[in-house]
């Protein structure tokens, strides 16, 4: 958040300085209001763009092994912009590499989902994920030791959770050392 600051601020001095330079070698024919408007639409146009880049340079910067399965794009009133092109300000990201299996439950997989917004701190849920029926549930401690006792909620056909958790992948089994622990909250 601070860089993005920091790259507004010298985008409006870079566009006022461009302004006041081309005044200076046109000899003073631009209006003196050249400048600080100038500053105004870079800094706006400056934040604009690093709200739309905002979804790129999150998925590129994802680890190998996680993949988006959902964005959420919504426009405001106070960025008019944005409804003619929405901005995606969430998404959530499946920890395909890191998915286990049981051999006991072998239609069942344990995932960690990851939740990035825009300004807001990265959340993550782990879940259970049944491919047929497709059903997610929420892990517990009741859950993990009888997958039948779990509260298992249906998901639509072609849900993005189900179907990237149940392509064909490598699957693990066993548990992971730095999986949390309890119960997380619903994906």
């Amino acid at each position: 958040m601070f860089l993005e600051l920091i790259a507004t601020i010298v985008a409006g001095v870079g566009a006022a300085g461009v302004v006041l330079l081309l005044g200076r070698v046109l000899g003073g024919r631009l209006p003196r209001w050249g400048a600080p408007v100038a500053a105004g639409l870079a800094m706006l146009a400056a934040t604009i763009w690093s709200e739309y880049d905002w979804e790129a340079r999150t998925v590129a910067g994802l680890p190998e092994g996680l993949e988006v399965i959902e964005t959420v794009e919504e426009t405001a009133l106070h960025r008019p912009w944005t409804y003619l092109a929405p901005l995606t300000t969430r998404l959530a990201a499946l920890d395909v590499a890191g998915m286990q299996t049981n051999p006991q439950a072998p239609g069942v997989k344990l995932a960690e989902v990851w939740f990035f917004g825009r300004w807001r701190p990265v959340d993550r849920a782990l879940v259970m994920i049944r491919c047929e029926p497709a059903a997610q549930a929420r892990v517990t401690d009741a859950a993990l030791a009888d997958v039948s006792a779990a509260d298992w909620r249906a998901l639509a056909p072609g849900d993005p959770l189900a179907a990237a958790a149940c392509a064909e992948a490598p699957e693990r089994s066993g548990a992971r050392d730095d999986a949390p622990g309890g119960s997380a909250s619903d994906a």
